[in-house]
């Protein structure tokens, strides 16, 4: 409708990230629109030879306080949140000398990205921006009149509504930039909240937001009857979020939920050691290895569950190579994520269309402070992100059998897989490599059960005659509750364990681990995981 239309006169443009700006206000002036600056933007706009208006000229004030204060003006908010139309705010304009601003341009100072680069903190709390989102909300408020825009990403379709329109821009668009406007300063406000309160011990705050930015729309959710979206958080943590796509099709809401599972167990893994092979399926490890090359740990990580391997997700720790990329490809695959990939591997990878390939730059940082949250009826859960690592444990000896050093290679290496598996969990390795996963069940006696069927099962699809958990390791979670889970694993020929312990029973179960000749070592730390 023709009443829903807002000629643009004037644009205040106040940016700290100038991409494309000096081509956008250009534009802008071509079709009559005056400019209004601040700082270093009309800086920039001046020396590329555009008229520009100083905001200190609209105002009648200086910047003050080192910039602190030059926005924060009745004339510029004023101009914002006037209602056209309005007599009485049509009066009071007339009245206060105030000129109506038609079009904000405003992105904020640059906080993420200095909390990211681990910068100190009294310049953290300078690039805390105070009045480019107050104008920011100001314009929102006033859509019906006002066009507000807060990153490059939105210049071009402004200017193709405003050419267009012969300088107008609509209702449908204002409201749509508005609401994304709305969400990009309470983003950028629930990331200063949450860094001040990691910054002075605050855990747990009487108030917690979260935010993000759209990476994508995807298809669907869980499942098709389910919208869903992948958005990025102010934490840079290295993963599927910061991963370049090389090849494949479109993710999905289960491939990424998957291929985040992977990348963080892969992650516990140094590079420097070990190559180590994650295989992933519904967000559990259906095999997990450690060995002297990429190609051999996914091998063995393979030979875990080749059953449940198929249409997975397979994480390195390393760079991706031609030997391990020529078995991989072998099997139908969902996705490969790796730190990053030669050139010859990723040949190899694109006869496969439809796989994807994720390079990261890099692995996360698995001891590094985070936080997860989980969303319940009416509210949200949220835990500092589980960053307990073997390596950074003592574990304690508690039967009369030590563990051989063999034994204790392949204990630290199935925690560590453990941590990363559903609970109940139950973990059979042997050799740096799973042999049997037990996930995800009611009863730790039915993980071990599973776990211990898992191994029988892989070893008649290697062709062996006896159990792959003759001889292996076995790692829980948790505590054993009962001695009835230890002694599962005894009977499926483990030979040592390691868990948390803390059960009231523990005598009994170190007794049965006795009595069955197994070594058993407590380690005080345990990885629930639901």
């Amino acid at each position: 409708m023709a009443s829903e239309l807002r000629r643009v006169e004037r644009a205040l443009i106040s940016v700290s990230d100038k991409s494309g700006l000096i081509d956008f206000a250009r534009a802008l002036a071509d079709l009559g629109i005056e400019l209004v600056s601040t700082g270093g933007t009309a800086k920039a706009l001046s020396e590329a030879g555009l008229a520009v208006r100083d905001v200190s000229d609209l105002t009648g004030f200086p910047e003050l306080m080192d910039g602190r204060l030059k926005t924060l003006h009745p004339k510029v908010h004023g101009g914002l949140l006037a209602i056209r139309e309005n007599p009485e705010h049509e009066a009071a304009m007339l009245a206060h000398n105030i000129a109506p601003i038609d079009l904000l341009v405003v992105n904020l100072y640059p906080f993420e990205a200095t909390i990211t680069r681990g910068a100190p903190f009294a310049e953290c709390i300078e690039n805390i921006d105070i009045g480019g989102p107050a104008m920011i909300r100001a314009a929102s408020k006033n859509f019906n009149d006002v066009t507000v825009v807060i990153e490059p990403e939105d210049y071009e379709s402004v200017l193709n509504e405003l050419n267009a329109r012969k300088g107008s821009t609509s209702l449908e668009l204002r409201r749509r930039l508005a609401q994304k406007a709305f969400a990009r300063t309470a983003t950028y406000d629930a990331t200063i909240s949450n860094w001040f309160a990691a910054e002075i011990g605050e855990k747990v705050p009487a108030y917690r937001a979260f935010g993000g930015k759209l990476i994508e729309s995807l298809r669907y959710g869980e499942n098709p009857h389910q919208s869903a979206a992948f958005y990025s958080s102010p934490d840079k943590r290295a993963g599927v979020t910061t991963a370049r796509q090389v090849q494949g099709k479109a993710l999905s809401y289960n491939n990424v939920n998957d291929t985040d599972a992977a990348f963080e167990l892969v992650a516990e893994f140094d590079p420097e050691k070990h190559a180590a092979v994650a295989i992933i399926k519904h967000a559990n490890p259906c095999g997990v290895a450690q060995a002297a090359t990429l190609a051999e740990a996914y091998q063995l990580a393979l030979r875990c569950d080749p059953v449940s391997a198929f249409g997975g997700i397979v994480a390195l720790n390393r760079r991706l190579d031609a030997e391990a990329a020529t078995e991989i490809v072998k099997i139908f695959t969902e996705v490969i994520i790796a730190p990053q990939a030669d050139e010859e591997a990723i040949a190899l990878v694109a006869a496969k269309k439809n796989l994807r390939l994720l390079l990261t730059g890099g692995l996360p940082d698995v001891r590094a402070p985070s936080l997860t949250f989980r969303p319940v009826a009416g509210g949200f859960l949220v835990q500092e992100r589980d960053n307990a690592v073997i390596d950074d444990l003592e574990p304690r000896v508690v039967t009369k059998r030590a563990p051989t050093e063999s034994e204790w290679r392949d204990l630290r290496f199935a925690f560590r897989v453990a941590k990363h598996v559903k609970s109940n969990a139950i973990v059979y390795a042997k050799d740096g490599a799973t042999v049997g996963i037990g996930a995800g069940q009611m009863s730790r006696v039915d993980s071990s059960r599973i776990a211990a069927m898992k191994a029988q099962e892989a070893s008649e699809a290697a062709g062996l005659t006896e159990s792959l958990a003759k001889g292996s390791v076995v790692a829980s979670d948790a505590f054993f509750p009962f001695a009835d889970g230890l002694l599962a694993a005894a009977a499926a020929g483990a030979t040592a364990v390691i868990q948390p312990g803390g059960s009231v029973r523990d005598n009994e179960v170190i007794a049965a681990a006795d009595e069955a000749g197994l070594a058993m070592v407590l380690t005080g730390i345990r990885h629930f995981r639901h």
